[in-house]
């Protein structure tokens, strides 16, 4: 009689280790899908802009070339410099504008530190 209260105090801790390791293990697994989905994102950021830098660059190349000859007869030196400037500022700018989103970061497990910001506030003792 006397081990029946044992038994019980043995598995309300054995629940109550179940539900923490349960509690961890969702947790964990909500880590693992937003750093794939991190990835993901990074792969088609990646791949959408270099694509997009490839055709902007032809298309950069083209038009200044268009231009020369378009200015060939009058004024080629005009054409070819004011070529450069615009393409070296445009390089600046977007220099600049990736500088200043490498700085920002990204929001990597938000959600996550979220949950477990509800978790803890949920195991605070009420007053």
């Amino acid at each position: 009689m006397a081990e029946e209260p044992h038994r019980r105090l043995a598995g309300s801790l054995r629940g109550l280790l179940d539900a923490g390791l349960a509690t961890a293990q969702i947790r964990l697994e909500l880590l693992t899908v937003e750093a794939q989905e991190e990835k993901l994102r990074l792969s088609s950021l990646l791949f959408n802009t270099m694509l997009s830098a490839v055709f902007l660059g032809f298309g950069v190349v083209f038009l200044a070339a268009f231009l020369t000859v378009l200015l060939w007869d009058d004024h080629r030196l005009l054409a070819l410099g004011l070529g450069t400037v615009v393409l070296l500022a445009a390089g600046f700018l977007t220099a600049r504008n990736a500088a200043r989103e490498a700085k920002r970061g990204s929001r990597l497990f938000a959600a996550s530190l979220g949950e477990l910001a509800r978790d803890r506030e949920a195991l605070r003792p009420r007053e």
